[in-house]
């Protein structure tokens, strides 16, 4: 439903890329990005010494917009996929933002540990982590491989659990810190033939409570992000396999439209920023246009919808 689809294959080792100027840590630049007015936006809201954040599933998607908007608010990046976001950090450096990138299979400790490691050697600590890689599997339950619903649990369950334990540890060390987990829908009600995916969103909201009641008292607040169904390469590449049809979202949904990653990089925008959610920790935050809240059916939805699905 969320984030970038992800290949099954497992790079041997990471690998880093340094793309951008690297300035003095104490002087703040002002990226400019196009904002959704197309006017674009200068800077961000902080202040003094720039921020930065890690991003994983950076290469597209979600992760991508997570952090351009980031960058717009003036965070340093370090970014995350199995192979080398070049794209996203070439997008970041044009603007006058600042990124490193990273390649490997973040389910491997050893890859996770070089990520913090370079985000470190480039940036000094990270102020933010969103745990953004994922990957879908749909398919009936019986039919389900164990390697299969394994592989599932490792990359959407797994690897953030090695992320926030590498990157809190730092976080921990300094009192102070923010960590987003990119989870779903998925993760807070049933939906047939995901047995695998469902499971590890649950996981992964489980995981942040915990995280957030173990480590708030400590300065790090650990959130969750649980969009609905969002327009990316993930979503493209199910509909392609005739799993489903934007019609079976659109009719489903009482906003009458799919989130788009712009809708779900605000809410992480958010998350991240301590002057705007400094007292938000252990919070699932749903992204989904209603989704979750509406136990009606679809003739009773559309009758509340304008034309086309549109809000009246």
């Amino acid at each position: 439903m969320e984030g970038p689809a992800r290949s099954k294959g497992r790079p041997a080792r990471s690998r880093s890329l340094v793309l951008g100027s690297r300035s003095p840590r104490n002087e703040r630049r002002a990226p400019v990005f196009p904002s959704a007015d197309g006017r674009g936006s200068v800077g961000g809201r902080l202040s003094g010494e720039s921020r930065t954040a890690a991003v994983t599933g950076a290469a597209r998607g979600i992760g991508r917009r997570a952090a351009e908007r980031l960058a717009e608010r003036g965070y340093r990046l370090a970014l995350s996929d199995l192979r080398m976001p070049e794209e996203t950090i070439r997008a970041i450096r044009s603007r006058g933002g600042e990124a490193i990138g990273h390649a490997g299979d973040v389910t491997d400790a050893a890859v996770v540990e070089g990520f913090v490691r370079s985000a470190r050697a480039a940036w000094g600590r990270t102020d933010v982590l969103v745990n953004n890689a994922g990957i879908s599997l749909i398919a009936p339950a019986e039919g389900l491989s164990p390697d299969d619903f394994r592989r599932v649990l490792e990359v959407n369950l797994v690897a953030p659990f090695l992320l926030a334990q590498a990157f809190g540890a730092a976080m921990l060390a300094e009192g102070k810190g923010s960590i987003i987990n990119v989870a779903s829908i998925a993760g807070l009600v049933g939906i047939a033939d995901r047995a695998a995916y469902n499971a590890s969103k649950h996981g992964l909201i489980g995981l942040t409570r915990t995280l957030a009641a173990e480590w708030g008292g400590r300065g790090v607040r650990v959130n969750a992000v649980c969009p609905g169904w969002v327009k990316t390469d993930m979503d493209a590449a199910d509909q392609a396999r005739g799993l489903y049809a934007d019609s079976d979202i659109t009719g489903r949904v009482p906003m009458g439209r799919f989130a788009t990653p712009d809708d779900v990089s605000s809410a992480i925008a958010f998350l991240a920023d301590e002057g705007e959610s400094g007292f938000v920790n252990g919070h699932a935050l749903v992204v989904d246009g209603g989704w979750t809240a509406d136990g009606g059916w679809e003739s009773l939805r559309r009758s509340h919808q304008g034309p086309g699905g549109r809000v009246l």
